[in-house]
């Protein structure tokens, strides 16, 4: 771990605040950037890049790690529902990987969040109705701590989506999605505290009303 690992940040910090800071970590992070510039110039409908490739820079920030420690690769969602076909998201799948040399054409991963719930249940033994667009995925993820996206907009304008807010990633807080039971949890949680031991598994939250999504246009 290197050294100068930052302070952890108070639960209740200033929400802006901790957007100001997140923008800064993604800018830092040189491959994640490279692949939001090349899915921007792809024009795919209502992208995103989330997962992984987003908060875990957050984690290796937060406690001294270099930034793309243990990432494995980049999400790379969008929303098309006028054609649910796999053929057509392969289509779209081979044009991603056009666009992208290695390594980053091997790690980036591309969706149609359109047609998800055609083979969620099949794979993941969890129900998942359809979506409406992109950023409603992440309202479905294990944990808060997940669920950020991001964009790239023209003008080099970064946009967070965040339906959870990012406290519970900055606090290094661990809980489930308190709007969406999850049956991986457990097995996910610890796989994540195997890898940034300091992040605290908070897994007896209760449910909490739905708040509202959250989209932030930074700098």
């Amino acid at each position: 771990m290197e050294s100068g690992a930052e302070a952890m940040p108070s639960t209740e910090a200033d929400e802006s605040e901790l957007c100001d800071r997140f923008l800064e970590i993604v800018r830092a992070t040189s491959p994640l950037m490279c692949v939001l510039s090349a899915s921007r110039g792809l024009g795919l409908p209502d992208w995103l890049v989330f997962s992984g490739a987003v908060y875990q820079p957050v984690l290796n920030h937060l406690t001294g790690r270099p930034l793309e420690y243990g990432i494995k690769g980049y999400d790379l969602a969008y929303f098309e529902e006028s054609d649910l076909s796999y053929e057509a998201e392969d289509a779209v799948i081979h044009r991603v990987r056009a666009a992208f040399g290695e390594p980053l054409r091997s790690m980036v991963q591309v969706r149609n969040q359109a047609r998800v719930h055609l083979w969620f249940k099949a794979k993941f033994g969890e129900p998942y109705p359809p979506l409406s667009r992109t950023a409603e995925a992440l309202e479905r993820f294990a944990s808060p701590m997940f669920a950020v996206g991001i964009r790239l907009e023209p003008g080099d304008r970064l946009r967070i989506e965040a339906p959870f807010g990012l406290s519970d990633l900055f606090a290094l807080r661990l809980r489930p999605n308190p709007r969406r039971n999850t049956i991986h949890f457990a097995r996910t949680s610890a796989d994540v505290q195997r890898r940034w031991p300091e992040v605290e598994i908070d897994d007896g939250s209760l449910a909490k009303p739905p708040q509202p999504p959250r989209s932030l246009t930074g700098r």
